[in-house]
């Protein structure tokens, strides 16, 4: 099989850029994600705005709170740098798509023609489960997390949360779930790069279910319900990861690998 692995090479040959010209390019796709994130952040401050954004994220909590009760600033700086700091992390949001393709576009002339078939897909997929996440962490986790600690909230205590608190806490949640959902990309890599095969994957579920476990724990607040509501979710995901794993090889093998390479 010497043939195909020569023609591999001579894909790529005379591709070859310069030390210099790689900075150059590197260059490039920072300032083009610098401007994604001015454009994202220009959007989001005409529509809804900072103080949209923060309404919006304190509708789970706010539903807890005694009627007409609402989110307290206790630093002097909180009005003022707290529906920034939303404001930058939703931008980031929003142009995540951009920024991961401009990763890919600095990635993709050392790739083969095979390897560029499954990158962009992986991007758009993995976008979608990191937005899958935080809107899972915005519609459900919250409001179920916040019920279950109002339970154990004496009745002589009223719940007036900090804002700048508040908003710490539910962006390292976003954060967590964000990241967490990206299993299945994870696996599907796994995979297709041989570090291991879908059946060590099949049987290393039982530890998987473990790790999920130790992982919420650590990443979540010490609440059983965000716990449940991040490492169920992970073991569900594991599993999506191992049915398309097989059949993201397959159509992710080179020409010469489809004969050769045994299925997963």
């Amino acid at each position: 099989m010497a043939e195909p692995s020569k023609n591999k090479e001579d894909e790529l040959a005379g591709t070859e850029q310069p030390f210099v010209q790689h900075l150059v390019e590197l260059r490039d796709r920072l300032l083009y994600c610098c401007y994604g994130l001015a454009v994202a952040a220009a959007l989001l401050a005409v529509w809804p705005g900072p103080s949209g954004l923060i309404d919006f994220i304190a509708i789970p909590i706010r539903a807890h709170m005694p009627e007409g009760a609402k989110l307290i600033a206790i630093g002097v700086f909180s009005p003022f740098f707290v529906p920034l700091k939303v404001l930058g992390m939703t931008a980031v949001l929003l142009a995540l798509p951009w920024l991961m393709y401009q990763i890919w576009m600095f990635v993709a002339p050392g790739l083969y023609s095979h390897e560029k078939r499954f990158a962009l897909p992986l991007i758009f997929f993995g976008s979608l489960l990191a937005y899958g996440g935080i809107a899972f962490v915005q519609f459900f986790v919250l409001d179920k997390m916040f019920t279950f600690i109002q339970r154990f909230a004496p009745p002589s205590v009223q719940a007036t949360p900090d804002i700048a608190s508040y908003v710490e806490a539910i962006l390292s949640l976003y954060i967590a779930f964000g990241v967490a959902f990206q299993v299945p990309i994870v696996v599907m890599l796994l995979v297709r790069f041989e570090m291991v095969t879908v059946e060590k994957l099949r049987s290393f579920r039982g530890y998987f279910i473990v790790v999920a476990f130790v992982v919420a724990a650590v990443l979540t607040p010490p609440d059983v319900v965000s716990q449940l509501a991040l490492a169920i979710p992970m073991c569900l995901l594991y599993e999506i990861g191992i049915i398309g794993a097989k059949h993201f090889v397959r159509h992710s093998r080179a020409p010469d690998e489809s004969a050769d390479s045994p299925a997963p």
